[in-house]
């Protein structure tokens, strides 16, 4: 397996708490070149002069050095003469050719056997260098090149000069989820375990010895280290067959002690059964049918032999080539609890309640599958989308952007539209939620038991609700309600446990982790910011940039994370509306390196500052709300050969510092890459030698267009009829989206009453059991004049899914129910979108409210004084309370994706200053003052509404009366104090309002 890794000398003194796993990826092994016969023969006349002409020149010119009789104290009294010199430092010579010859044999014969690493030749230092890079080059062209060990490739490497020093495979760890060291044997090995036994091998797993092949690990060569992978594409056909090579060797003693625990852990040397299809000149057959093999090799593969599953009769428990399990990184899942025999149980926390309901089995109806199987994707752009139009409506109401009061949000159309239902269809909060409240929690009872933040892989939501953190290595017993997995690397919290968990107030623990798709009703989250080094995605430019789109959206919006900074290079420069203050664009890797180059520094300074070793624990300590985030970097296009070698020496020390890299690539072969990723053009994300291969999760250039359309529309400064835009005060931003006809001849046939408590008049009461869901569904269509998509509402009335049957029929029940107007015509129809619609004749007294509102101050109360104040004064009538006031608890939770709450404020403070704008234009005060407190029932927070009834408090002369109210506003203020323009209003208005407050307090 090839595997380019590079170290800088800054980095390789630093301490780092992530293990630096490494996972060998496959690729082809080079053919021998004409310049290694040259290096051979080289190396062959060197060997040549220094073994055999060394001695024969000595013996021939000097002779013999030692004298011919034994020593006697004569001797110290003669003169030292050249010629002793001359035999001393033949001596020399003689000690130091024995020495090189030494380590010659020490070399070729750890060569030949090709296990384990050669031994040291006590103080031969450069001299057993050089007698290793000459053994290597004279082998490696030859029949025994197999089996050099690790340390030979150097030689290749040196020599061609544009090549950095690798690290051998028996030194590398798998990438993903596993352990760095040998000390973690243990662990690894539990680890493997949860691969799960497969069926009985093709032959019966009772083949007799001389049917057995056998196959022995390679060498690296160069940047090529072999792999399972490599070796079962090779002599199997099929590199996905290495799971069979894997379960026929597992556990089993090899030549050096040790034993094969991973897939991707496997050294040179290593003896290696294969299946008994494979095919090969490099198999080995048993000892006596392979002639060319040394007879220790021989032995090696004897004594491997008697430990299979054939030689102790155990039938072959293992199977080769069957399970879709993963080997290490799917966590074992717990059986789900007993459900209700009903047609809408399915698993609730994997967010896929709705994707994976049998209601969508039938069709998507022309929604984004992308995004209806992204739940935690989609909760996290509804939630941002939310946020961002309610800060539209209050700049709307602060008059920050002109002629946008009572704005009402830009209803989208077309994909945008389809967009928008994907998202409230694929959510999934209370997933988003839990996850944040249970990883949140954790960092609370570790940070109370002093104990650091693991190193976290990855995360799991599994189809049961169960959530598994899955460590890089053991980190003890987690705190309760916390329990360890199948085996110490596994945290698990089960989801009723998740469920008792509140708020609380700490930093994000795991900022860096984001969905890449899904594996046996398993969501996986990998934490970027943990990886040690480099994350490559390979495949199609299309398909990567989706998978960095969705990565780019998710880190930008999740509801898991405090704060972070997310770096796109090569792609996304439009998807900065999302979050403007996380996502930064750069135009090439220069732009990168620079930055990266110096926040890389500094973090290691602060880090080496604060006393910590990695940003973890920097995490649970006082500055945990101010330091410590991750950057994420993305960068699409592959770097140059040189750019990339820069960017690993960059990435080297990029675990502890809270910085990851996800970087595109062309091929399978990116130095300093620790776990190596690829995306077909079917949607599959693989990662062969870690056992992945899931269901990607993306986010495709159309739905991302329309994504960042959403959000754009929703911006003030550049939204439809603000300050870029047309429209103005009076332009169709401030127009409903329905317009009821006031007069007494558009009298309704259906009125409901959605201010304040829910009632409905002009239909009969439905059953009391469907009564609930009937009223639940027509409020939402009341909600949503544009138009619902039917799985909007099948959603929103059952956030855990639904049949289609039983969608179906309560739709056929709303619609019997609504029945038809006198002309025929139904009341509730579906549009050509296939939308569902509601009639003219079905009004709400929100829609009432707002088609006054719109008269009065942009319809005919502009040209009438006498109109306007009885359109205003009808408006206000009307409002009784908040929104559905005495909705039942624990429905209605779709009012969440709503701006609602927000809008139904604002435009009851808008209808009351003016209508008190229109009593003070004729000195009524106390008139204005009525309408002013009737708004604040319903807004109480709007400071507006307190400036205006304080001005118009003054225009009555009673100082007390102003004092109590200003002693009204400093109680309701509580200890955040006064708002500072209230403030200012106060000291104009009264001056001695704090004196007062005084008393009064």
């Amino acid at each position: 397996m090839p595997r380019r890794r590079t170290s800088s000398s800054s980095s390789s003194t630093a301490p780092s708490a992530a293990p630096r796993n490494r996972t060998p990826q496959p690729v082809r092994v080079r053919r021998r070149s004409f310049g290694d016969f040259v290096k051979a023969f080289l190396a062959f006349v060197v060997l040549l002069v220094l073994v055999v002409g060394v001695p024969l020149a000595l013996a021939t010119q000097i002779g013999w050095p030692l004298p011919d009789g034994a020593p006697s104290l004569d001797w110290l009294q003669r003169e030292i003469t050249v010629q002793t010199f001359l035999h001393i430092l033949t001596v020399v010579v003689w000690f130091a050719w024995a020495q090189f010859t030494a380590c010659v044999l020490v070399e070729v014969k750890a060569a030949l056997s090709g296990v384990g690493v050669p031994g040291r030749v006590p103080g031969a230092g450069p001299s057993q260098l050089l007698a290793r890079q000459l053994v290597a080059a004279l082998l490696l062209v030859g029949a025994t090149a197999a089996s050099l060990t690790p340390g030979l490739s150097q030689l290749g490497q040196s020599m061609e000069g544009n090549q950095r020093p690798s690290v051998a495979a028996a030194q590398q760890t798998p990438g993903i989820f596993a352990q760095q060291q040998e000390q973690a044997a243990g662990t690894a090995s539990a680890l493997a375990e949860q691969a799960g036994q497969a069926a009985a091998r093709a032959d019966g797993g009772s083949a007799a010895h001389g049917d057995t092949k056998y196959y022995r690990i390679q060498p690296p060569e160069g940047r090529h280290h072999d792999s399972l992978w490599e070796i079962a594409d090779r002599h199997l056909g099929d590199g996905r067959r290495y799971k069979e090579i894997f379960e026929l060797n597992k556990d089993r003693v090899q030549p050096d002690g040790s034993k094969l625990s991973e897939a991707s852990l496997i050294r040179p040397g290593w003896i290696m059964e294969m299946p008994g299809d494979a095919r090969g000149g490099e198999l080995v057959e048993m000892p006596d049918e392979a002639p060319n093999v040394s007879e220790q090799v021989q032995q090696q593969i004897s004594d491997y032999a008697r430990t299979g599953d054939h030689a102790q009769g155990g039938g072959g428990s293992g199977a080769h080539g069957g399970g879709d399990n993963a080997q290490v990184s799917l966590p074992e899942q717990r059986p789900a609890p007993a459900a209700p025999a009903t047609p809408a149980t399915p698993a609730p926390s994997t967010g896929q309640d709705h994707a994976a309901t049998p209601a969508a089995a039938d069709h998507s109806f022309g929604l984004p599958e992308a995004l209806l199987a992204a739940p935690l994707l989609a909760a996290g752009l509804l939630g941002a989308l939310g946020r961002r139009r309610r800060q539209a409506l209050w700049q709307s109401a602060l008059g920050s952007v002109g002629g946008r009061r009572g704005m009402e949000p830009p209803t989208p159309t077309g994909d945008a539209q389809d967009v928008q239902d994907a998202l409230l269809v694929g959510a999934d909060p209370e997933g988003v939620r839990l996850l944040d409240r249970a990883l949140r929690g954790l960092a609370a009872a570790l940070a109370a038991e002093s104990r650091p933040l693991p190193v976290v892989y990855a995360a799991w939501m599994g189809g049961n609700g169960d959530l598994h953190l899955q460590l890089a290595q053991p980190a003890g017993k987690p705190p309760a309600p916390w329990q360890l997995g199948q085996d110490q690397t596994f945290w698990l919290l089960a989801r009723a446990d998740a469920e008792r968990y509140e708020d609380v107030d700490t930093a994000a623990p795991y900022p860096g982790l984001v969905s890449l798709g899904t594996m046996d009703d398993s969501r996986l989250l990998l934490n970027l910011e943990s990886v040690p080094g480099i994350v490559s995605l390979g495949g199609s430019e299309a398909d990567r940039t989706a998978v960095f789109a969705s990565v780019a959206a998710e880190l930008a919006t999740n509801g898991w994370s405090d704060r972070m900074t997310i770096t796109l290079v090569g792609f996304g420069d439009d998807l900065t509306p999302l979050a403007p203050n996380r996502i930064r664009h750069l135009d090439g890797f220069e732009d990168l390196f620079e930055t990266m180059s110096a926040e890389t520094r500094q973090r290691r300074g602060a880090l080496g500052a604060a006393g910590h070793d990695s940003v973890l624990t920097g995490r649970t300590g006082p500055a945990q709300h101010t330091r410590w985030a991750p950057h994420l970097v993305l960068l699409a296009a592959q770097p140059s050969d040189e750019d990339a070698l820069r960017l690993a020496e960059l990435a080297a020390d990029a675990g502890r510092l809270g910085i990851g890299y996800l970087v595109g690539t062309e091929g399978t072969d990116l130095p300093g890459a620790a776990w190596e990723m690829q995306i077909t053009g079917e949607g599959k994300l693989l990662a062969p030698l870690l056992g992945l291969e899931l269901e990607a999760q993306t986010l495709p250039a159309a739905q991302q267009r329309a994504v960042v359309e959403l959000f754009t529309d929703a911006d003030p400064e550049h939204g439809p009829g603000g300050s870029d835009g047309p429209g103005g005060a009076s332009g169709t931003a401030n127009t409903p989206p329905f317009l009821v006809d006031i007069s007494e001849q558009g009298r309704p046939a259906v009125y409901a009453r959605l201010v304040g408590s829910y009632e409905i008049i002009g239909l009969d009461a439905p059953d009391g059991e469907r009564s609930a869901l009937l009223h639940e569904a027509l409020a939402l269509l009341l909600l949503h004049r544009e138009g619902v998509h039917p799985r909007v509402l099948s959603s929103a009335l059952w956030p855990r899914g639904v049949t289609a049957d039983v969608r179906d029929a309560l739709l056929e029940r709303l619609r019997a129910w609504l029945g038809t107007d006198p002309d025929g015509t139904p009341r509730l129809t579906t549009d050509a979108t296939g939308r569902l619609t509601l009639a003219k004749s079905v009004v709400s007294d929100l829609d009432v409210l707002r088609s006054l509102y719109y008269e009065a101050t942009q319809g005919r109360g502009v040209g009438s004084r006498q109109v306007r104040g009885r359109l205003l004064t009808d408006a206000l009538v009307l409002v009784r309370g908040p929104l559905l006031a005495d909705r039942p608890e624990g429905r209605y939770r779709w009012l969440t994706h709503e701006i609602i709450d927000a809008q139904l404020p604002l435009l009851v403070a808008d209808t009351g200053l003016a209508l008190s704008e229109f009593h003070l234009e004729k000195n009524r005060a106390e008139k204005a003052i009525e309408a002013l407190n009737a708004a604040l029932r319903t807004a109480p927070a709007d400071e507006r509404l307190w400036h205006e009834l304080l001005r118009a408090t003054h225009t009555t002369g009673d100082t007390d009366r102003l004092h109590a109210l200003a002693a009204d506003l400093v109680g309701r203020s509580g200890a955040r104090g006064v708002p500072p323009r209230t403030e200012a209003l106060l000291d104009e208005l009264l001056p001695t309002w704090r004196e007062g407050v005084a008393a009064a307090g």
